[in-house]
């Protein structure tokens, strides 16, 4: 295993049917709270009968709507640690387990008295965990697993051994009927033919220009598409995007259904889960492609493609290895040749392909 409980303070198994108010430090972006969710799932199946509350940003609320694993959702005032450490008391938790990082998660479950408190050591903050977890940093591997270990780390800690499912981890999220056919109405109000296949696209990337294709392939691409006479596309995208969505429009001969800045989360799954496909940059929308079942397309470039790839067989990556690649900078000092190596024709080919059902998605597409 990667991950080792360190110095920890062993509970007795007698105790840990006693744990009844479990808090969960989520992950602070879209595509990190997906794949925080096999884990989510761990934690529930090691407490079955424990209150499970998630701490996250209000936003994310929406990723997580109706599943069977959280009972409740935490969002304390983040502007004052005072309240926030109030917060945490009254909730009277047995145990903290810290997706996050940060420094600040674990002072402020430690602030609160959780007498059980697990998370990475990380950030300087092992002295405040009752089980801090090292990770050999050496391998790389899918986030999914990072989050799982440290699931599993504790529960080697509480009881001796772990039975954490390494081997199909689940991240699907149930999208219910009516959720679905108040997403196709919401759709159809917006300009989205009900006869058609739906092909969305998502051509941002929060806080990374880098992460990005350029604005004119994908107007190329949704062209080509609509060109077909038998596919709508939908460009997705948050209020911050408007201005990208509007780049790419001008550059179009066609009209698309552009829906940027329109939908909070919740309604992001819901239409994310109409599609027949999704083809996004790297980042959040591509992971909530996955996790709903949809056939998804995810450009890479500066970013490790085996740690941030959606963790689906229905999910397929296009990617072209450059000696630069993977940098992991926000913005590219030279001449984005990552993503100017991905070309219109290859997205369109495999989007086509995924319509057209002909084939089988591969896991990975890249050239040598």
């Amino acid at each position: 295993m990667l991950a080792q409980v360190e110095a920890s303070r062993p509970l007795p198994m007698s105790e840990l049917p006693r744990i009844k108010r479990v808090l969960v430090r989520g992950a602070n972006w879209v595509g990190d709270a997906v794949m925080t969710i096999p884990a989510l799932r761990e934690i529930r199946r090691l407490f079955p009968g424990a209150h499970i509350a998630l701490w996250t940003r209000p936003a994310l609320r929406g990723v997580f709507r109706g599943v069977e694993f959280i009972d409740e959702f935490l969002t304390p005032e983040m502007t004052s640690l005072t309240r926030m450490v109030r917060s945490l008391r009254a909730g009277k938790f047995q145990l903290a387990i810290l997706f996050q990082n940060a420094f600040r998660a674990a002072f402020l479950v430690w602030a609160a008295r959780i007498p059980i408190r697990c998370g990475y050591r990380t950030d300087g903050r092992g002295f405040l965990l009752t089980h801090p977890v090292k990770v050999d940093g050496r391998r790389r591997r899918h986030q999914i697993f990072y989050y799982l270990e440290l699931v599993a780390a504790l529960e080697r800690a509480l009881t001796g051994s772990t039975t954490v499912n390494y081997v199909a981890p689940d991240m699907s999220l149930f999208i219910s009927p009516e959720r679905r056919e108040r997403a196709r109405v919401f759709l159809v109000e917006r300009g989205v033919e009900r006869d058609k296949a739906l092909v969305i696209i998502n051509p941002g990337a929060t806080n990374s220009r880098a992460k990005r294709w350029f604005p004119e392939r994908f107007a190329a691409l949704a062209d080509r598409l609509l060109e077909r006479g038998d596919v709508s596309v939908a460009f997705i995208g948050s209020g911050d995007e408007r201005s990208l969505a509007e780049r790419i429009v001008a550059h179009m001969r066609r009209r698309p259904v552009v829906l940027t800045g329109q939908t909070d989360l919740d309604r992001l799954v819901e239409v994310i889960s109409c599609a027949q496909v999704l083809v996004s940059n790297d980042t959040g929308p591509a992971h909530i492609g996955a996790a709903v079942g949809v056939p998804t397309i995810v450009l890479f470039g500066p970013t490790q493609h085996e740690v941030t790839r959606p963790f689906s067989e229905r999910a397929l990556v296009i990617r072209h290895p450059v000696f630069c690649s993977p940098c992991m900078r926000r913005d590219c000092p030279i001449d984005h040749r990552c993503m100017a190596a991905i070309t219109v024709d290859e997205v369109y080919r495999h989007v086509a392909d995924v319509l057209d059902a002909e084939i089988a998605m591969p896991v990975e597409v890249a050239s040598r």
